[in-house]
């Protein structure tokens, strides 16, 4: 294969970037030239990486918008996410364009990258889009899993009216008055119900899931690809530390615990997650980056541990409790464990839906997210053989496949 240019465009945190790196980092590796465009805060992750790194924001931004105390509110949280997805549109355009007047590149970029379906359609620019879970791919089969929004048994008409609704209520208001103010300024017409088609790439969509998760819907656009899950963890350039690695010797499998990479909101979680340990009389595993999340004076059982890549902790860990984020989802499937979720907002119920469909784990909402009520459900999954069993056969799928390669291969191949 000709060597190729390529800048990937992930938004988002540690779970929408991680599977990005781990896509340029393949590509690079079969020879291709590799550029990532994201927010400072991840400029160590980046570089670390031998990728060349192009700043879109400051990490202070990145962390302003993660600490929006709307972000994890299941109403208010998309809100949250548009704001600063619409806050990169002229300054994303005017970085990517200039990197394009100096030499062609392929771009791969996330849907929350408006400039980047902006440069495809003013200049061209090749462009695949990179989705990370099925509910973004809209589809009139398939109920969304927002049990608060959306009831099982929707007729597709109402799943239609639904997403018309949410286009014409929450989201077009907050996108479109920027977006079609910059877009008369490039001498283009206005654009509406951006989310329902326009934000895709019109030439390739890679979806980085597997379709036993999310089975492909007769109404998604034509030009969409499925790869899996990439399962990025920064195994390449992190380790378990020396603390952590005692902790894991000195007796029984923990249960890992960890409410996403972006939650800065996470104390109670953490609460229920100690009582429960105790009530089970069980090893338990805090993962947060964020110390002041962590009651003082922690239990011998229980640890603290700012990050660990998931591929070489998981598999030493009884089961594994998180926010529902696709990422750690994914990683909890390669390591065979049960999974219980506490999905605030955003895709998370979505996904546990899908979880709960594979049998491979349960949820409760964050109000009953306590003590009691976790160390039992998690009592239940433990000692469930069918979960287990359930457990086994999608890690044995997980390691099956070739997620990265067939990625690479897609962005590859010829744009439609």
């Amino acid at each position: 294969m000709p060597q190729q240019s390529y800048v990937f465009v992930p938004m988002g945190s540690h779970g929408d970037v991680h599977p990005i790196v781990g896509l340029a980092v393949a590509m690079r590796a079969r020879g291709h030239k590799v550029a990532v465009c994201t927010n400072g805060f991840f400029r160590a992750l980046i570089e670390q990486n031998q990728l060349e790194f192009i700043e879109l924001g400051t990490a202070q931004d990145y962390l302003d918008a993660t600490s929006h105390p709307d972000l994890w509110d299941a109403r208010k949280g998309p809100a949250a996410v548009i704001a600063f997805m619409v806050s990169t549109l002229r300054p994303g355009y005017q970085l990517l364009l200039q990197r394009w007047q100096r030499e062609r590149f392929i771009l791969v970029a996330s849907p929350l990258c408006l400039s980047a379906r902006l440069l495809q359609e003013v200049h061209g620019v090749p462009l695949v889009t990179t989705q990370l879970q099925p509910l973004v791919l809209r589809s009139v089969h398939e109920v969304p899993g927002l049990p608060a929004l959306m009831p099982a048994w929707a007729p597709s008409w109402w799943i239609r009216l639904f997403y018309w609704l949410a286009d014409r209520a929450l989201i077009d208001p907050l996108i479109c008055p920027t977006l079609n103010a910059f877009r008369h300024e490039l001498g283009l017409p206005p654009v509406q119900r951006v989310m329902q088609a326009w934000w895709n790439s019109p030439q390739r969509i890679i979806g980085l899931w597997p379709a036993w998760f999310g089975a492909p819907q007769p109404d998604w656009p034509q030009h969409t690809r499925l790869a899996g899950f990439p399962l990025y963890d920064e195994s390449g350039i992190a380790t378990l530390s020396p603390e952590l690695e005692n902790f894991l010797a000195a007796g029984s499998a923990p249960i890992a615990f960890t409410p996403g990479s972006a939650m800065r909101q996470g104390r109670k979680f953490f609460e229920a997650a100690i009582g429960a340990c105790g009530k089970m009389q069980r090893r338990g595993l805090l993962l947060t980056r964020f110390a002041e999340h962590i009651p003082s004076n922690l239990p011998d059982s229980v640890i603290h541990v700012p990050f660990a890549p998931f591929s070489q902790l998981l598999p030493r860990c009884a089961a594994l409790v998180h926010h529902g984020g696709i990422g750690t989802m994914a990683q909890g499937f390669a390591a065979g464990l049960p999974q219980l979720v506490m999905p605030m907002a955003h895709d998370q119920p979505d996904n546990l839906l899908r979880l709960r469909r594979l049998g491979a784990g349960d949820g409760l909402p964050p109000a009953q997210f306590k003590a009691q009520a976790v160390a039992d459900k998690l009592a239940t999954l433990l000692s469930d053989v069918q979960v287990r069993s359930r457990c086994r056969q999608l890690q044995q799928w997980i390691l099956a496949a070739q997620p990265l390669t067939t990625a690479c291969e897609l962005l590859e191949a010829e744009l439609e």
